[in-house]
């Protein structure tokens, strides 16, 4: 469907820029701002950025903005665009030319060679999530304890006192415990190799990224080619066959290339 620009709109919300000469609008999804018009193109050239009509305003980091944001960038990618993430809350400035006009200048035009180059660089490919947790972190514990004779000589030793005067113990306790945490650490980093080991030579890259808890052994993003997805899920299945025991694999995707690429605008750049 092609659509006519209003170049009077207040501000335009930006999602993501892709490989595009048309105008369009993607249907079936809500974008953030003003909803009286569906999300749609700004066009330059071969390159197209993906917005809504918007006020000018700051968006706050809610769950519910971010999921729109992340949907609509979805959206286009299941229409078989490669698309190039914006950072969340991405608005037009206020005072300069129109919204359509920044957009086409200020961005795609000043920035036509990094944008292709991006593009080019992720084209046909997608991101999948891999999260693996240990299945009872109580036996990873003493399999700590086991492993570490230090660990579990100060354990014992501070065990009968902790039932008499557990305040006496307290400096110790804070030792036994850097030295499980400092085990676990070890122990997390062998067994996340293990698990990315067969990944490696399929993935074109792989971002490590923060564990969120003490469970968690690995929280990746897989940045694979299209035509590699399936073998990747293949080894990931084979992979739980082989760790099901110990571990719980939580594999998501694809989606887009969250992790990859972030457009960052500043519109004072010339």
């Amino acid at each position: 469907m092609v659509r006519q620009e209003k170049d009077d709109q207040e501000a335009k919300y930006l999602y993501c820029i892709i490989k595009c000469s048309r105008e369009c609008t993607f249907n079936g999804v809500q974008g953030l701002g003003d909803h009286t018009d569906p999300v749609h193109t700004v066009v330059f050239h071969e390159l197209a950025a993906v917005v809504s009509d918007s006020p000018h305003t700051k968006y706050e980091i809610t769950r519910a903005n971010m999921m729109a944001h992340q949907k609509v960038i979805e959206r286009v990618m299941d229409d078989g665009f490669t698309v190039l993430p914006v950072r969340f809350g991405t608005v037009t400035k206020k005072g300069t030319a129109t919204p359509v006009e920044d957009i086409r200048h200020r961005l795609l035009e000043n920035r036509f060679d990094e944008l292709e180059s991006l593009h080019d660089q992720l084209k046909d490919k997608v991101e999948l999530g891999l999260k693996a947790l240990w299945r009872d972190e109580k036996a990873i514990f003493e399999e700590i304890v086991a492993e570490n004779p230090t660990v579990r000589k100060l354990r014992d030793s501070l065990m009968p006192l902790m039932a008499r005067v557990p305040e006496a113990t307290h400096f110790d306790r804070l030792r036994v415990g850097e030295l499980v945490r400092a085990a676990l650490d070890r122990k997390r980093r062998t067994e996340a190799k293990r698990v990315l080991s067969p990944i490696r030579p399929i993935a074109e890259r792989i971002r490590e990224n923060k564990i969120i808890m003490d469970r968690m052994v690995l929280n990746a993003a897989l940045l694979v080619d299209k035509d590699q997805e399936q073998a990747c899920d293949e080894v990931v299945r084979n992979l739980d066959e082989e760790l099901g025991e110990r571990m719980v694999l939580k594999y998501t995707g694809p989606i887009p290339p969250f992790n990859f690429c972030e457009i960052v605008v500043t519109w004072d750049e010339e």
